[in-house]
């Protein structure tokens, strides 16, 4: 248990530093060369990080379409049925999503407009180290699908010899997603975003991964020009904050359900409650036990840490420091609170929400930021899909009442060609 009022300031930053904001000098030298490596041997370059990375002794890159085609009759019926009823949610409530275009007349004669453009070629990156993850297609595949992207291009690793998981394919077939390429890691990024032999190259890669994802995602966007990623969205977290009433079952079993991540992964707990954290410990000590990753999920948690705060305040102030990709709010009472929530990615509101709701089928996006960018980026939507662009008419008249203001700004800033642009028009007798 950690005190948070008898630390020192240094204390307390270190209890909410991430693990693998801790090795990035590392992680940049290798993604680099990853990097370079797929520029230069594209194909061949995936095919060899499979092999290195991935143990497959005879990988591939793209998924045959009678594979997609067929996945529906290699899964069982209760699993289609599941990501039937989580597309058909995810879908409606991005749905609500669909912009709008807007058209003003600032003034009499000018014609202000705001217009949306799908991005054409997109990438979307779903983890699969450890686990296929079909719920992280639905998420990304969703919003591809309504926007009309031309493009959509799907990237997950394969473990050794093992098929690509038939509910991946399922999952990307209901998004009408065709091209399919096994391969993941950063190489996976890079492939994307500068296109090989069998890899179409996107404008924009979305999705969810590890430290060598992020990190690939982040040095690509900085340096290949017209390239743009989502958010820097890396290993998942957790924060939950709970009273002293809260069920230390169910807050375990959340702190849990993100630790099994990865080894990556952190989780928080803040609570007013000694007894509750007590309590939660030891729920988690016994609900490791029941788990298949209990491996990875101990791994987690000793990167993560339950902390005694002295009240709720107090806890949503530790919390918006945080920023936490994922906030679980087990209180009897939430509503009060909610306007404290400040640097959260998604909010999930009493006892009965778990976290896992919005990881498969409430509707909402499980793509979320990490590193505490929930301050500055939001989670995964629609717009994320678009392009806004302005478009502007007008008429004669219009230009002449608003040289008014065009003309003496202008030269107020010495731009004597951007008048003249006005000038030679209002002149012109035709």
């Amino acid at each position: 248990m950690f005190i948070w009022n008898e630390a020192n300031q240094a204390q307390q930053k270190a209890a909410l530093e991430r693990p693998a904001v801790t090795i990035s000098d590392e992680l940049e030298k290798v993604v680099a060369e990853i990097i370079a490596e797929v520029e230069l041997n594209g194909d061949e370059a995936l095919l060899e990080y499979a092999r290195k990375f991935d143990k497959r002794a005879q990988p591939r890159l793209l998924v045959s379409a009678e594979e997609i085609q067929a996945s529906e009759g290699a899964i069982s019926p209760e699993l289609k049925q599941a990501i039937d009823q989580a597309y058909s949610n995810i879908r409606a409530f991005h749905a609500l999503q669909v912009p709008v275009e807007k058209r003003l007349e600032t003034q009499p004669g000018v014609i202000c407009e705001l217009k949306y453009q799908a991005i054409e070629a997109v990438g979307l990156y779903v983890p699969g180290g450890s686990a296929p993850l079909p719920s992280s297609v639905l998420m990304q595949g969703v919003c591809a699908q309504l926007a009309g992207a031309q493009t959509i291009v799907l990237c997950t690793p394969v473990n050794g010899e093992q098929s690509i998981d038939p509910a991946i394919l399922y999952a990307a077939k209901k998004c009408g997603i065709t091209t399919i390429v096994e391969s993941g890691g950063a190489g996976a990024v890079a492939a994307m975003a500068l296109g090989t032999q069998s890899v179409p190259k996107v404008d924009k890669v979305f999705g969810p991964g590890n430290a060598f994802v992020t990190m690939a995602k982040q040095l690509l966007s900085q340096s290949l020009p017209g390239f743009a990623i989502d958010m820097p969205a890396g290993p998942s977290e957790v924060l939950v904050i709970a009273d002293e009433r809260a069920n230390p079952a169910y807050v375990a079993a959340d702190l849990l359900s993100q630790a099994e991540h990865g080894p990556d992964s952190q989780v928080l707990l803040l609570s007013n409650s000694k007894q509750l954290i007590t309590e939660v410990q030891g729920e988690l000590d016994r609900q490791l036990l029941q788990l298949n990753r209990a491996d990875i999920a101990k791994q987690a948690l000793e990167n993560s840490t339950l902390i005694l705060v002295e009240d709720m305040e107090q806890a949503f102030a530790v919390s918006a420091e945080y920023g936490p990709e994922h906030l679980i709010l087990q209180l009897g009472e939430p509503e009060p609170y909610l306007p404290l929530v400040k640097n959260a990615g998604s909010v999930f509101v009493g006892d009965y929400t778990p976290e896992s709701a919005g990881d498969y089928a409430s509707g909402t996006n499980h793509v979320l930021p990490t590193y505490g960018y929930s301050r500055c980026y939001s989670s995964l939507n629609l717009l994320d899909f678009y392009r806004t662009y302005t478009q502007q008419t007008i008429s004669k008249g219009g230009l002449q009442l608003l040289s008014k203001a065009i003309l003496p700004l202008a030269e107020a800033e010495g731009l004597d060609a951007h008048a003249n642009a006005v000038k030679i028009r209002l002149e012109n007798n035709a």
